[in-house]
């Protein structure tokens, strides 16, 4: 197989399993709210939810990789503004991420209590950095 094809699909794979992973999580925890579990984003972490914590960081540091090497065997500079904008964008939402994950953790222990709706915030902020960066990857406007 070519290796941009490889590439390629690794990229899409991931970005995939990335979106999928936080749906995942998204609809257990409103679920669980709906249901009247006002505790369970507490369980985020626990055993089989930590999988998929592991999965989209394993998705999050494969993706800037993956990318570089498309964008190396494709040929593009690597100043063009949307290349530039998403590299950005992909910066502070692997960022808010990380500090997302860091908050879910600890709101496992019951004696910390944090502001749920700033957690929810961080979810939101890299959503949207996430979408926003697969809708420039998809329109690639050179």
């Amino acid at each position: 197989m070519e290796h941009f094809a490889a590439l390629k699909i690794l990229h899409v794979v991931s970005t995939a399993l990335l979106f999928i992973c936080a749906l995942a999580l998204t609809v257990w925890i409103v679920r669980g709210r709906r249901a009247g579990d006002a505790t369970v984003q507490n369980r985020a972490m626990q055993r089989p939810w930590v999988f998929v914590w592991l999965l989209m960081g394993l998705c999050l540091l494969s993706l800037p990789i993956s990318g570089w090497w498309l964008v190396h065997f494709a040929g593009w500079p690597l100043g063009q503004t949307w290349l530039l904008a998403a590299s950005v964008l992909y910066l502070f939402g692997a960022l808010s991420w990380a500090w997302l994950a860091v908050r879910v953790n600890r709101l496992r222990r019951p004696a910390i209590v944090g502001n749920t709706r700033f957690t929810l915030a961080l979810a939101v902020f890299s959503v949207v950095c996430f979408v926003t960066i697969a809708g420039l990857m998809g329109a690639k406007p050179v």
